[in-house]
């Protein structure tokens, strides 16, 4: 029950329904894999990336931060890493920038 507990205070606390609503749709390319993992440490989701034909080492860390817990940008954006040695950022509903992004980190 203790764990039951916790889970709907954290849907409260991240408004895991209003967010369900304002995600948008992501058409991901047909030669990604797309593993859904836990959302740690403040993000709201997190996935990883990989090309079909890579080795599970060559993977994009992706997240969709809300409440700038992980990093400032003063709305909801994702993060993937790595890019270029270093982080990318992009507006949530900027789809377009995030899939392009992702296939420049993953060459």
């Amino acid at each position: 029950m203790e764990k039951l507990t916790i889970s709907i205070n954290m849907e409260k606390e991240f408004e895991w329904d209003k967010w369900r609503l304002e995600i948008p749709f992501i058409n991901f390319p047909r030669n990604w894999e797309i593993k859904i993992i836990p959302p740690f440490s403040g993000a709201v989701i997190r996935f990883i990336v990989k090309r079909k034909d890579s080795t599970v080492s060559n993977t994009i860390s992706v997240y969709l931060d809300c409440y700038d817990v992980l990093g400032c940008y003063n709305k909801p954006y994702w993060e993937i890493y790595p890019y270029d040695n270093d982080v990318f950022r992009c507006d949530m509903n900027d789809v377009e920038t995030l899939i392009k992004a992702i296939k420049h980190a993953l060459k």
